[in-house]
């Protein structure tokens, strides 16, 4: 099987995620300064981060959709340009209604890069495609850690510069466009069109959506609530962001160890094992004195699931393109839509309850993988 990419292929995808990672990073950061240079208030400047999901999720609808018509790297060469092209229109704007339409263009372009480089990656190399998709992943985490890096080194009133900056580094990609194959598409197009196997295919892809839905609202359910937990329960609100920035980074370092094991275990052992983690150590971090280290450990366990579970996907369900997109997009409404639900929780039963309440989310993870395993097992 021809892999989906040469080495310059995979070098240049893997510093696309780094950018991507760092563009969705930026936007927290750079709202002290938003606030002022733009003369709005908080709510109107979260906006900026909905704006780039909503323009996410239709890239990711959009490339899908367009995948009949052109290649992967026409497309992906569109994708990396609308990124670029929405940076400079953020960059540049002179009124916040220009800025947040910068924002769903960056979201456009960030959409495209995120679902074609995991579809690719997920089906293109073979048994080593877990692995890959790992590793592709744990650099869009690079990115996560450098975007803020970058603000807090260069300060918030420089956000334009920066947005300017990594709207250029999204156009690097573009150099080893042709070390991305066509080919890939092509095949995967011919199984996209085979037919469904009926109520085994519903089921396997209704399993998928539930663990792609959840394990994102839990991902950025602790990212959003792990350090207000953390200060309910008595820890410094200093050690408690720490703890929080541990997670991320954990989850990064997660990935690339994911992709050392995607090359010795199954997608399927590493998605049992990863949701039962996952699940195990949000029990455990509603225990106050073990909570900083277990929200290290759900880091560690959270990490290979959505890299993985595209991989899998790939393996058991003959839609694949259809399929990855679908889960893809659903991911992103668990990270629009749970952190509101989880404040409610702690709103109603106090921020204890966070972590348990998001165990719970993670055990119906559990059981959604343990159908996929129980209906490819029978298929």
């Amino acid at each position: 099987m021809k892999p989906a990419a040469t080495t310059a292929g995979i070098v240049a995808s893997c510093f696309g995620f780094v950018v991507i990672g760092a563009l969705q990073a930026l936007y927290g950061p750079a709202i002290p300064h938003l606030l002022e240079e733009f003369a709005i208030g908080p709510a109107q400047a979260g906006l900026a981060l909905s704006a780039h999901f909503v323009g996410a999720l239709v890239g990711v609808l959009a490339f899908n959709r367009a995948h009949a018509r052109f290649s992967n790297r026409q497309l992906m060469a569109a994708s990396y340009g609308a990124m670029a092209l929405g940076c400079l229109l953020f960059a540049l704007a002179p009124a916040w209604s220009v800025a947040l339409a910068g924002a769903f263009v960056v979201g456009l372009g960030f959409g495209g890069v995120d679902f074609g480089l995991n579809f690719l990656f997920s089906i293109g190399f073979g048994r080593r495609s877990a692995a890959m998709v790992n590793l592709l992943n744990a650099h869009f985490g690079v990115g996560a850690v450098l975007g803020p890096l970058a603000i807090a080194w260069f300060g918030a009133e420089n956000f334009r510069v920066l947005f300017l900056v990594f709207g250029a580094c999204a156009l690097l990609p573009l150099l080893a466009g042709g070390a991305i194959s066509n080919g890939v598409g092509a095949a995967t197009d011919a199984a996209a069109a085979a037919p469904a196997r009926g109520r085994t295919t519903l089921l396997v892809l209704g399993a998928f959506l539930t663990i792609y839905v959840l394990h994102v609202a839990i991902e950025t359910g602790v990212g959003g609530w792990a350090t207000t937990h953390l200060v309910a329960v008595g820890w410094g609100a200093a050690f408690a962001a720490g703890a929080t920035s541990a997670y991320w980074l954990a989850m990064t370092l997660g990935r690339f160890g994911a992709a050392w094991l995607g090359l010795r275990a199954t997608p399927a052992q590493i998605m049992v094992g990863a949701c039962l983690g996952t699940t195990v150590s949000l029990v455990l971090a509603a225990h106050p004195t073990l909570a900083p280290l277990a929200y290290v450990l759900v880091g560690v366990f959270i990490a290979p699931i959505f890299p993985t579970g595209l991989a899998w996907l790939a393996a058991v369900h003959p839609a694949s393109r259809n399929a990855t997109a679908s889960v893809i997009a659903a991911s992103m409404i668990g990270g629009v839509a749970f952190p509101p639900l989880i404040g409610g929780v702690i709103g109603l039963a106090g921020a204890p309850a966070a972590p348990l309440f998001m165990a719970g989310l993670s055990a119906i993870c559990v059981g959604a993988t343990a159908v996929v395993v129980v209906t490819a097992r029978r298929a």
